[in-house]
């Protein structure tokens, strides 16, 4: 409740003295991807971002990671509003997931980021983009009413079209999120953007900034005229074919790829689903314009000459079953490989996938002698600004409070020393961990001591939040040494083995040219076996046969042969024991 309070004839709104703003980060603050903050005031709240985490190295067989919605189970009716920053996965990629579990709160965002996530939702389950409830950001001038919260908008900079910073007010404080962002000092056909004015919001301002790039410390970066020169360059001079791999959410990059080579006579393959469905979402909206018989099916690129061929793909990260992969892999129906192609990574590195792009890199140098990419010439720029930008932004907007997000902790830790670089006290920057509730009460901030659950959300398949961690655990214990299964069968009455056991190894040892010490398993079950009978005769605390025996008995084998394996190999196979009475 508000209370209100009349002063001459002005009318001041002040809030209860129970009404706080906590900033709740479920997600992004630890990590690359799973962009996701709760912004509760009182009892509203809203929400920005919705973002999926991609897999690491240890989340075998993991499709990708949500936030943890915990912390708002019970309070889905308090929900007055899901803002999305823009369309890239890490802000959206959940949103066909979580807005279901939250029973489709009103989501706001412009429209090529509305588009993207009722495409998503279709992927995900058939019909479900009718039960979403829009509002559409029409410009920056927009202003909305959630609850008690005002919002506002201002324009962003970023590497995919509709991106859009966030300004959220409670009547003592203003948030400032840009979500992801970059300054671009040059841009092509746009005046430059700057921040001075959200210096006049009224304090305190809180400055929650995306700091990906707090060690990028270059004096300078390319700029985007320069970057499109450098492209165009090579699709003009390319004698064979021209292959580009990128991000399929540059749909900007890729409408003014379409436009050159439309303007030069080549036509344009796009390959990749994702690829294809951004492209023809932006086409929908205007975004891209192309002649219709400058983009061509990808199946009829062998109808024309390679000097008029230019493919846009996705796969420039490595992925296993991306297009880029499938073409160095001999795996792509219609394009193989030849010396004269210009292949050209219009893109970066994200963390964690580095050697997975270099193994990329050098199938693709054993293959072509046009191999273009970031270290050799400049093209792509990031979406992300470095440490100057921040530097930069810092000084436009001059923040009484400074939150870095959207990073792994060095990141910003370094963007917080940044920030003291900028004159602003230590003690108003807060570098919060995932789950940390940040509370501002009448403009000053302190950290609760509870945290909000933001324990990993794994999709796997058609499986929601079903593998726990003791899966994931399993799964890198057969990825590190494999599986051994071992099929015994037991007699009812002697509870002894009625013949020698099935020995089946995967992943651990190569069964013909193991038969020693397989042979020597079977001994060690066999020995294991009878302690068991002999047991279970002399009644020595040995469950009944018919009720824990079996796995009392699976117990014994799992651990005498996980120790004399160890003791053989000097490796731990997962032991999977497997009883048969008869």
């Amino acid at each position: 409740m508000i209370l209100q309070k009349k002063t001459g004839n002005q009318l001041i709104v002040k809030p209860e003295s129970g009404e706080s703003l906590k900033i709740i980060p479920l997600g992004g603050l630890e990590e690359v991807g799973r962009n996701m903050t709760v912004f509760e005031y009182g009892s509203d709240i809203v929400i920005l971002d919705m973002g999926l985490q991609f897999p690491e190295e240890d989340m075998p067989g993991i499709d990708y990671v949500i936030p943890n919605i915990s912390y708002l189970k019970g309070k889905e009716k308090n929900i007055k509003g899901v803002i999305l920053s823009h369309g890239h996965l890490d802000h959206i990629g959940a949103a066909p997931i979580l807005l279901r579990e939250l029973n489709y709160p009103l989501t706001i965002g412009r429209d090529l980021t509305l588009a993207l996530v009722k495409r998503r939702m279709e992927d995900f389950e058939k019909n479900s983009a009718r039960k979403l409830k829009t509002l559409r950001i029409n410009s920056t001038r927009d202003r909305l009413t959630l609850g008690k919260l005002k919002i506002e908008f201002f324009e962003v900079e970023h590497s995919i079209m509709d991106a859009v910073g966030v300004i959220i007010k409670t009547p003592y404080e203003t948030i400032i999120h840009p979500g992801d962002w970059t300054m671009e000092k040059h841009p092509m056909n746009r005046a430059p953007l700057t921040y001075n004015h959200l210096a006049k919001l009224p304090s305190p301002r809180i400055l929650m900034l995306e700091s990906l790039g707090s060690t990028d410390a270059r004096h300078s970066k390319v700029t985007e005229e320069e970057m499109y020169e450098n492209l165009f360059g090579l699709i003009r001079s390319a004698e064979g074919r021209v292959i580009i791999g990128t991000f399929a959410s540059q749909v900007s990059r890729i409408g003014e790829i379409i436009k050159y080579s439309e303007s030069i006579g080549k036509k344009v393959f796009l390959d990749g689903y994702s690829m294809k469905m951004n492209v023809g979402i932006a086409k929908d909206l205007g975004y891209i314009k192309a002649h219709r018989d400058t983009l061509v099916p990808i199946p009829e690129v062998g109808k024309f000459p390679s000097d008029k061929i230019v493919v846009i793909c996705t796969g420039a990260q490595g992925e296993d079953n991306a297009v880029l992969n499938r073409i160095i892999n001999d795996e792509h129906r219609y394009l193989k490989i030849k010396k004269d192609d210009t292949i050209i990574f219009s893109s970066s590195v994200i963390p964690g996938n580095e050697r997975t792009v270099q193994k990329l890199k050098d199938k693709l140098y054993r293959k072509c002698d046009n191999v273009i990419h970031t270290d050799i010439l400049d093209v792509h720029i990031s979406g992300h600004s470095g440490v100057k930008e921040i530097q930069e932004i810092l000084k436009q907007v001059k923040p009484d409070y400074f939150l870095p997000v959207y990073a792994n902790h060095y990141f910003l830790k370094e963007a917080a020393k940044l920030a003291v670089g900028a004159g602003i006290k230590k003690e108003k920057i807060f570098v919060l961990d995932n789950g940390s509730q940040l509370e501002f009460r009448r403009g000053q901030a302190r950290l609760l001591p509870q945290k909000a659950d933001t324990g990993y959300v794994f999709v796997d398949g058609l499986g929601i939040g079903d593998i726990p961690d003791l899966v994931i655990k399993d799964r890198q214990l057969m990825s590190d040494d494999g599986i051994m299964v071992v099929v015994s069968l037991i007699d009812k009455k002697t509870q002894k083995l009625k013949q020698d056991s099935d020995v089946i190894s995967r992943g651990f040892v190569y069964m013909k040219e193991s038969k020693e010490l397989i042979q020597e398993v079977r001994r060690k079950i066999r020995e294991t076996v009878e302690k068991y009978a002999k047991k279970s005769h002399s009644h020595q605390a040995v469950p009944e046969v018919n009720g824990n025996g079996d796995n009392f008995l699976k117990n014994m084998l799992r651990d005498e042969i996980s120790d004399f394996l160890y003791y053989k190999t000097q490796r731990r196979p997962m032991v999977i024991p497997v009883i048969i009475r008869v």
